[in-house]
C-alpha cells in the first residue's frame, strides 16, 4: 500500500508530498490542472522511462520516493531473490538529471529499472484512460481469464515447452537441410573416402617412408663410406681402434708414477669402449644395407600415393589427410545415417507436443471452468451500472495450432440491449459502456489478485448521474479490502471517497506551478458544489454537495 508520495521538481510540480491511506481515496481538479503530471510521476517510480524534458529545473535533479507498507504482502522471497534488504515500510526513489542520467533505488540500494518494473507489479496497477479500450483487445482479455483461473504457473510451463518444441522444430529443419546437401555430395564424398582408406596413412608415415627411400637410393653409396669407416677404425695395422689399444698399454706402464698419468689412461680406456661401439654400430649398419630394387618400388609408389593425395586435398602432411578423412568419414554417415538420425528426431518433437497438448488442455479447461462465472458476475455489476439488459459471451476454442499463450482463440462478445445481436466487444460497446465493463472487471480481479493499491485515471468516462453514483459504490466497496485511488470529474463518485485531494494551479511570480492539498469536510462540500454546479456555488449546489458526502 502506497503511504506516501513526494515529487520534487517535475513538470510543473516544485515540490509536493502527501500521505495516503487504506481505502478509497479520491483526486480531482480542473482539466489541465496536473493529474496526470501526478500520474506520470507515479509511473516513474514503477520502472518507467523517463522523459528529461519534464525536469522543471535543469540546474536541480527531479526527485520521486514513494514510500510503500508492504508489511502482509509476502513480498521477502523476493528481496531476497534480488539481494534488497526488506523492510516492511519500503522507499522507492527515482532520481533523474537534465544531463540524461537516471537511478533507482530501492530502501536505498541502487537497482535497474526491469527490477523497479517486477516489483511494481507486486505493488500498483494503474489503469489509465487508454487501458479501458485494451478491454477489447485480445491480449488483454486473455490475460483476465488467466488470472482468474491462477494459469500464471501453468502457463510459465508451457512457455518453457514451446521454447523447447521451437528448438527441435529447428534442428529439423537443420538437419534435414545438411542431409540433402550431404545427400548430393555424397558419392562424391564416399569416392575420397575409400581413396584416403585405401592408403591406409599412419601418422608419421611419410618421414619414415622418405628416410628409407633415400637408402634404398643409395646403396653403394653407403657400402662404400661404411666400409672405409670400418677399416680406419678395425683394420689391425693402420685401425684407429688398434692404434688406440697400443697408447693404452704404453699408458699403463706409467700411470703408477702420477695420478695424472693415470687418468689419461682412464680417459684414453672410455675412448676405446666408445669407438668400438661406434665400429660394431657401423657393421651392423653394413650388414643391413643391401640392394632391394623391389623393395625401393613400393616405398616410391607409396611415397607418391601420399604427394598425390596432399596435393589434392591441398594437405600439407599425412596427419591433415588423416582429418580430412575424419571429417569425410562423419559426411558420409550422416547421409547414411539419415533415416535413424530423422526418426529420433522427430520422436523428439511428438513427444514434446504431446507434452505441450497436455499443457494447453489443462490451461484451456482452467480458462473454461471460470467463464461461466465470471461472465454472471460481469453482467451482474454492469446491470447495477445502468446496463440491465446487457449480455457477455466469452468463446473459448481449442486449436491443434500453437500460440504464444496455449492453443485456444478466445472471443468476447456484447450485445448491449435487449433482443439485440452479439457483436465482438470492442465494436458493440460505446465508450461509457466500455468504462462500465472495465470497471467491473477490474472489481473482479481485484478481489482475486489481491494488489495491495489500484489507481483510476478517469474509469467513469462516458457516465454520468446515477450510473456514476452507483460506479462510486462499487469503488468505495473495492476501497474496503485495497487501497482504491480514483481521479474523477465526477462528483458523485467523489463524494464516495474516504479522503480527497484537489489538484490545482498557482502562479507564483512569474511561473506557474502544480500544487495537490487535501480537503477537509467543508473544503470537499465547496468542491463537490463547484463540480456540480460548474465552477459556482449555488445554495441548492452546495445542498447537493452535502447529501453526496452524507
Amino acid at each position: 500500500m502506497l503511504t506516501e508520495l513526494s515529487i520534487k521538481n517535475y513538470a510543473l510540480i516544485e515540490d509536493i508530498k502527501i500521505n495516503l491511506q487504506q481505502g478509497f481515496t479520491i483526486i480531482t481538479g480542473e482539466t489541465g490542472a496536473g493529474k496526470s503530471i501526478m500520474l506520470g510521476a507515479l509511473g516513474l517510480l514503477l520502472g518507467k522511462r523517463a522523459d528529461y524534458s519534464a525536469i522543471r529545473n535543469a540546474k536541480n535533479k527531479c526527485i520521486i520516493e514513494g514510500v510503500f507498507d508492504i508489511s502482509n504482502y509476502s513480498l521477502k522471497r523476493f528481496f531476497e531473490a534480488e539481494d534488497l534488504d526488506f523492510e516492511e515500510q519500503t522507499i522507492i526513489r527515482r532520481e533523474i538529471l537534465a544531463s540524461g542520467k537516471s537511478r533507482a533505488f530501492i530502501n536505498d540500494t541502487p537497482v535497474t529499472l526491469p527490477v523497479l518494473v517486477k516489483l511494481g507489479d507486486f505493488l500498483i496497477d494503474i489503469h489509465g484512460q487508454h487501458q479501458t479500450l485494451s478491454l477489447g483487445e485480445n491480449q488483454y482479455q486473455f490475460q483476465v481469464l488467466d488470472t482468474l483461473a491462477k494459469n500464471q504457473e501453468v502457463l510459465q510451463n508451457y512457455k518453457k515447452g514451446l521454447k523447447e518444441h521451437k528448438k527441435l522444430q529447428q534442428q529439423l529443419s537443420v538437419l534435414k537441410e545438411d542431409q540433402s546437401q550431404a545427400l548430393k555430395e555424397h558419392d562424391y564424398n564416399l569416392f575420397l573416402l575409400n581413396e584416403l582408406q585405401e592408403a591406409k596413412l599412419k601418422a608419421g608415415e611419410q618421414e619414415e617412408l622418405e628416410e628409407r627411400y633415400e637408402e634404398l637410393s643409395n646403396v653403394e653409396t653407403l657400402t662404400e663410406h661404411l666400409s672405409f669407416a670400418v677399416n680406419q677404425i678395425q683394420q689391425e695395422e693402420i685401425g684407429s681402434l688398434s692404434g688406440l689399444k697400443e697408447v693404452k698399454t704404453n699408458l699403463s706402464k706409467i700411470s703408477k708414477i702420477s695420478v695424472n698419468y693415470a687418468t689419461l689412461q682412464e680417459r684414453i680406456e672410455s675412448v676405446i669402449i666408445e669407438l668400438d661401439d661406434v665400429a660394431q654400430e657401423l657393421e651392423n649398419s653394413l650388414e643391413r644395407v643391401e640392394a632391394n630394387p623391389e623393395e625401393l618400388e613400393q616405398v616410391n609408389a607409396k611415397l607418391q600415393l601420399i604427394y598425390n593425395l596432399q596435393k589434392k586435398h591441398a594437405a600439407g602432411s599425412v596427419e591433415e589427410l588423416i582429418e580430412i578423412t575424419n571429417t569425410l568419414n562423419e559426411k558420409v554417415a550422416l547421409t547414411e545415417n539419415a533415416d535413424a538420425d530423422l526418426e529420433k528426431l522427430q520422436q523428439d518433437i511428438l513427444k514434446s507436443r504431446k507434452e505441450l497438448e497436455n499443457i494447453s488442455t489443462e490451461i484451456y479447461n482452467n480458462r473454461k471452468k471460470i467463464i461461466p462465472e465470471f461472465v454472471t458476475t460481469v453482467e451482474k455489476i454492469v446491470a447495477e451500472l445502468g446496463m440491465p439488459n446487457a449480455r457477455l459471451k466469452i468463446e473459448l476454442n481449442q486449436q491443434s495450432e500453437f500460440f504464444a499463450n496455449g492453443q485456444d482463440i478466445l472471443n468476447w462478445y456484447l450485445s448491449a440491449n435487449k433482443g439485440g445481436d452479439f457483436n465482438e466487444l470492442k465494436k458493440a460497446a460505446s465508450g461509457g459502456e466500455l468504462s462500465r465493463i472495465m470497471l467491473a472487471v477490474k472489481s473482479i480481479l481485484a478481489t482475486q489478485s489481491k494488489l495491495p493499491t489500484i489507481v483510476f485515471d478517469e474509469i467513469d468516462t462516458g457516465v454520468s448521474g446515477d450510473i456514476a453514483q452507483k460506479m462510486g459504490d462499487i469503488l468505495q466497496k473495492m476501497g474496503l479490502s485495497m487501497q482504491v485511488i480514483a481521479i474523477t470529474h465526477l462528483p458523485q463518485i467523489a463524494g464516495k471517497g474516504s479522503k480527497h485531494f484537489k489538484i490545482f494551479k498557482e502562479d507564483i511570480g512569474e511561473t506557474t506551478v502544480t500544487k495537490i492539498e487535501e480537503l477537509a469536510i467543508e473544503d470537499r462540500i465547496e468542491e463537490l458544489a463547484m463540480m456540480l454546479g460548474g465552477n459556482t456555488k449555488s445554495e441548492s449546489a452546495m445542498a447537493h454537495a452535502k447529501a453526496l458526502l452524507n
